[in-house]
């Protein structure tokens, strides 16, 4: 419906008890005559375009119950800044609903509001032009059960009497210019369940009863100057849906029973001064769905426990000095958006799930990150060995690397076992080659012997090469093959050069060469590898250090043999 209010509604409808008219597009002004009406008892003109003034003389409908006028611009033909028509309220002594929200009402809180019935149980003020301070005196509405100031310029602090409005359920005076502390009063408002005071100018710490109200299900005091420690939680306290205590300058850690919130949906507690580790118990929080810790001090690990985390859609630990890994378990969330960067995280980044698409995470500013989908530009991770592999392989790998100072300390343990005769079987278990000095071989002998240089077949992995593990068909004995990674500059000068000093020295303890070869691989690239003898015995390390399975006699030198080694390593 549209158009202009009856100018003599109260006239023509004089004993009219309910007026409905919200949700419209009426225009025009609010009729004065009807206050004529003076059975009226629900009065409902919200959500049209009717404009001001607001009648002064509404304390006439002495039966008025309900007022709403809310979402209507009836600040817009105000003459001046003034919500005198507030005091003619006072007259209606069984008011239980205020409804003047969204109306561009200009003016001072007037004090008044505190002798309105002791009957009125909501008040709607909220986006409004409304400076001045909450009346001390607040706590005098002992039936209030709805407080809605958000959204305006009140400042000055919050009374303490505000803690006798015991039937209180909601009090919202987010985004205003209050300041002072939170009135410990508030913990007597037993039946509190959303508590709004984000975006203020509040100082001091939280009481420490409030987080303790058994019914409280929301709280925020996001944006504020509060300090202090996040007060602990007792074994009741299972209610909270939503807690924002962000952009504040809170310490220490969080406690460490915040699992006790088992109904949590919301956790915000970013951009404070938070230290120690992520709390454990945060496993039990079996509803979470968005956890925001951004911006503070907080280490460790990111717990194991958090797999059981299944709900979450939103979780951001950046900016903080957690480090570790990541957990393996993320590959399997269905999160919306997972933050870890600027962290000290570290180790391989997971292809699967989760990482596989780059737009639902982020991890940049992890230096020791390795791996990843291709989109993340990291480094590739290092091959990683098994300590058995370390173990039967490490001879091969040490004399590849370090030839000829490793060949020396083998000749020498060679020479101490010939001389003491108690490891004569060592002579015999150097295979020797018996085809021609140096055999021919191809890239693919080196192929078919590497298993196409199977990552199982990998002894080694240095700057300027690859070694492998080999079995040559045509020698029938186990070999390592060094091949070049030509694609490293100065990769192809190294390999002339050992040939060079391979080809000179002559010892009948270093490690012999077998071959060389010098090819084209299956892509047209040039190949190069050196062919050596596999020593089947170990490292002089393992001889020296046994491991507990290797503790038998033939593996236990004596103290005369060890010295032996000792002057002949010198010599």
């Amino acid at each position: 419906m549209e158009g202009t209010l009856p100018i003599d509604l109260g006239f023509t409808l004089p004993i009219l008890q309910d007026f409905h008219v919200g949700a419209n597009r009426f225009s025009g002004v609010l009729p004065p005559s009807i206050v004529n009406a003076s059975n009226l008892v629900k009065l409902d003109i919200s959500e049209n375009h009717i404009t001001g003034p607001v009648p002064n003389n509404l304390g006439s409908l002495r039966y008025l119950q309900l007022l709403g006028l809310g979402q209507n611009p009836l600040g817009k033909n105000m003459q001046t800044d003034d919500l005198s028509f507030f005091n003619s309220l006072v007259n209606c002594t069984h008011l239980k609903r205020l409804g003047l929200h969204k109306s561009s009402l200009r003016g001072e809180l007037p004090n008044s509001i505190v002798n309105f019935s002791k009957a009125i149980e909501r008040m709607y003020l909220f986006k409004n032009h409304i400076y001045g301070s909450i009346p001390h005196e607040i706590g005098k509405l002992v039936n209030m059960r709805v407080l809605d100031l958000h959204n305006n310029f009140l400042t000055g602090s919050i009374s303490e009497s505000i803690g006798k409005l015991s039937k209180l359920s909601i009090l919202n005076l987010r985004e205003n210019n209050i300041s002072g502390a939170i009135p410990t009063s508030i913990c007597n408002i037993t039946q509190l369940l959303y508590l709004n005071l984000e975006n203020n100018m509040l100082q001091g710490s939280i009481p420490a009863h409030l987080v303790n109200i058994s019914t409280l299900e929301q709280f925020s005091v996001a944006n504020n100057r509060l300090r202090g420690v996040i007060p602990k939680t007792n074994m009741f306290s299972s209610h909270f849906l939503l807690l924002d205590l962000s952009h504040n300058l809170f310490t220490d850690p969080l406690p460490s029973n915040i699992g006790s919130f088992k109904q949590l949906v919301g956790l915000d507690v970013s951009y404070n001064k938070l230290t120690g580790d992520i709390p454990p118990t945060l496993y039990e929080c079996l509803m979470l769905e968005e956890l925001y810790m951004v911006g503070n001090h907080i280490q460790g690990k990111i717990p194991s426990s958090f797999k059981t985390l299944k709900n979450l859609a939103f979780l951001d630990l950046s900016n903080n000095n957690i480090s570790g890994s990541i957990p393996s378990f993320f590959d399997g969330f269905h999160l919306i958006f997972l933050n870890l960067s600027h962290n000290k995280l570290e180790g391989q980044v997971s292809k699967e799930g989760l990482f596989s698409n780059i737009s639902a995470f982020s991890i940049i500013g992890n230096l020791e990150l390795c791996g990843g989908i291709q989109a993340l530009h990291l480094r590739a991770c290092p091959v990683k060995v098994s300590r058995n592999e370390k173990k039967t392989f490490s001879l091969g790998m040490i004399l590849i690397l370090v030839l000829v100072p490793l060949g020396i300390l083998l000749a020498c343990l060679i020479l101490i076992f010939n001389r003491r005769g108690n490891f004569t079987k060592l002579n015999d278990l150097i295979p020797i080659l018996k085809d021609t000095q140096y055999p021919k071989l191809s890239y693919q002998d080196l192929l078919l012997a590497t298993n196409e240089f199977s990552p199982n077949n990998l002894i080694d992995e240095g700057r300027y090469g690859s070694v492998y593990k080999g079995a040559l068909e045509s020698a029938k004995h186990t070999v390592v093959v060094k091949v070049l990674k030509l694609e490293v500059h100065g990769a192809n000068k190294s390999f002339l050069a050992e040939c060079e000093t391979l080809r000179n020295i002559r010892h009948r303890n270093l490690i012999k060469i077998i071959t060389a070869c010098s090819s084209i691989n299956h892509k047209g690239n040039d190949f190069k590898a050196l062919i050596f003898e596999y020593m089947t015995n170990g490292s002089l390390d393992s001889w020296l250090h046994p491991s507990p399975h290797h503790q038998g006699n033939e593996r236990n030198l004596s103290l005369l043999q060890r010295l032996d080694i000792s002057i002949d390593v010198a010599l």
